[in-house]
């Protein structure tokens, strides 16, 4: 039971690839295929067709043939569930089924034949794991680079706020010279408080006009900046026997738990490091941020029961001198949006040349603490749709059950529209002591045993893995355990495409540098 050789032919018999599996001379292949149109014959309704020492299995595309030659002892069934895997690939590597399209790509689909059939036997791959193999696509090596370009943002941010940092102590010390300071620390902090706190009590811009928690900022300002140590950071250790016996316990439980499959954070406290890092999250004099979070339901069977985008838009403002200023924005002219700017904009100038401004432009914004990323916010909006286009990442599940075992097999498919990080699928299981057999995956799995859900992480997902999938086994179980799916991702586009054009001072001069952000992220999105 052997496959002999693979070729592609056009319909007046001219070999456009071909590639032999075991070893024949060459004549033998040439004569065995220039045999194949006149054997070929018209109005057979089959695809096969015998002679004395071999069988013929071939299938159409278009003009062309393809054709398996194996020996008459080949298993039919498996022939044919070969050529219709290679007919599926011919179409992913050749751009048109012609004599020029395939003698294109005819090194690429000679590689791809070599990936399904090995010394003439059929090996279990599918056409998403044949496209990876023949493009030597390596998930550690994407997530090698991701971290190397994290560490790489890190070290411009660090340097960003070195720079912040010096400018800062330079005027500082400027001042002080002056005698306008006493105190590097106290008298600026209780001047941008008192600045901050003057519009919140007698201009709007209070708890209830909207912009995001700004009281709840000002009463926290003075105690964070002060510089003060907590006392237990300088005291020396009361206890050590007892704190080393505490911790000695503390550390058998979290190995418990992680023998349950549960992920545990060993320092649950902020390093210095990481707090240098949060600190140095907004480095430039103002920050736009434009999230969307995304609520979508999709049905087990297929279709869409909702689709819901929100999105917000909210400034950063780190020195009080640049408060007096206009924001000007550029949306993706997305007819089914709708904006809606805060109450204390301008409306009519946003209406008429998209410039988000506060109605008396002798008002400053509010600004805020570094390292504090809530903002200020100006615009929001809101899609709703109906149109299944619009998803960016279906799943298909397909629980069976066969004796003793229950198959499950799960798939997503992306939309071109974002490139999606982070992304993890989880589907609740049955009750089960140990973690279910995979079967097949793309991309990287974690049992929580805890919870008994299955977590199916991708690291990235772009135009390389668009599509994937996932098989595993577990005991018999009905089909509605497997749902609701839940799924969780962030990308860097959205769907409203706002962008930020200019910073617009208002009392002349340069404009002020700025830096945008922008996030989608899921805020629940599921599988019924």
């Amino acid at each position: 039971m052997v496959v002999l050789a693979a070729s592609i032919l056009s319909k007046s018999g001219k070999v456009l690839v071909s590639r032999q599996f075991v070893e024949m001379t060459r004549i033998r292949i040439e004569g065995l295929l220039a045999a194949f149109p006149k054997l070929l014959g018209t109005g057979k309704q089959h695809t096969y067709f015998e002679t004395e020492n071999v069988r013929y299995v071939y299938q159409p595309i278009e003009a062309l043939y393809l054709v398996l030659v194996t020996n008459k002892q080949s298993n039919i069934l498996e022939d044919l569930e070969t050529l219709r895997l290679l007919s599926k690939l011919v179409p992913e590597y050749s751009v048109s089924l012609d004599e020029e399209g395939i003698g294109k790509t005819a090194f690429e689909l000679i590689f791809a034949f070599d990936e399904v059939i090995c010394l003439g036997h059929k090996e279990n791959v599918t056409v998403a794991q044949v496209k990876q193999y023949c493009e030597m696509e390596s998930h550690e090596e994407k997530l090698h680079k991701l971290v190397l370009q994290s560490k790489i943002n890190e070290t411009k941010d660090v340097m960003k706020r070195k720079a912040s940092e010096i400018e800062k102590s330079k005027i500082d010390k400027n001042r002080g010279d002056k005698g306008g300071f006493m105190s590097m620390g106290s008298g600026r902090i209780e001047t941008s408080l008192s600045e901050i706190s003057i519009p919140s009590s007698g201009s709007g811009f209070g708890s209830g006009s909207g912009f995001g928690g700004l009281i709840n900022e000002v009463d926290s300002f003075p105690t964070k900046s002060k510089g003060r140590q907590p006392s237990s950071a300088t005291a020396p250790p009361k206890g050590s026997g007892m704190q080393l016996g505490k911790s000695q316990k503390t550390n058998q439980f979290l190995e418990s738990l992680k023998a349950e499959g549960e992920l545990i954070v060993e320092d649950a406290k902020p390093k210095a490091g990481q707090a240098k890092a949060a600190t140095a999250l907004l480095t430039d004099p103002i920050t736009l941020t434009a999230e969307e979070k995304l609520n979508v339901t999709l049905k087990r069977d297929g279709g869409m029961s909702n689709f819901d985008v929100q999105g917000t838009l909210s400034l950063q403002i780190l020195n009080q001198e640049d408060g007096l200023i206009q924001v000007q924005i550029e949306t993706g002219g997305n007819p089914g949006i709708l904006f809606k700017t805060h109450p204390n904009m301008n409306k009519e100038l946003f209406s008429n040349e998209n410039i988000l401004g506060l109605k008396d432009p002798n008002r400053p914004f509010p600004t805020g603490p570094a390292g504090d990323a809530a903002g200020v916010g100006l615009l929001k909006w809101r899609m709703q749709s109906a149109d299944e286009s619009m998803v960016p990442l279906s799943i298909n599940c397909w629980p069976s059950v066969s004796g003793n075992e229950t198959y499950v097999s799960i798939e997503y498919e992306a939309s071109a529209m974002f490139d999606l990080q982070n992304v993890v699928i989880s589907i609740p299981l049955p009750a089960l002591r140990e973690a279910p057999s995979i079967r097949q995956i793309d991309g990287e799995w974690r049992f929580d045993s805890r919870n008994s859900i299955l977590e199916w992480s991708i690291v990235l997902i772009d135009n390389s893995n668009r599509s994937g999938s996932m098989e595993f086994v577990v005991p018999p179980a009905d089909s509605s355990v497997f749902f609701p799916i839940s799924v969780r991702f962030t990308a860097t586009s959205t769907y409203s495409d706002l962008k930020v054009v200019n910073i617009i001072p208002l009392r002349g001069g340069a404009p002020p540098k700025f830096s945008q952000r922008t996030n989608l992220v899921t805020e629940n999105y599921q599988v019924m």
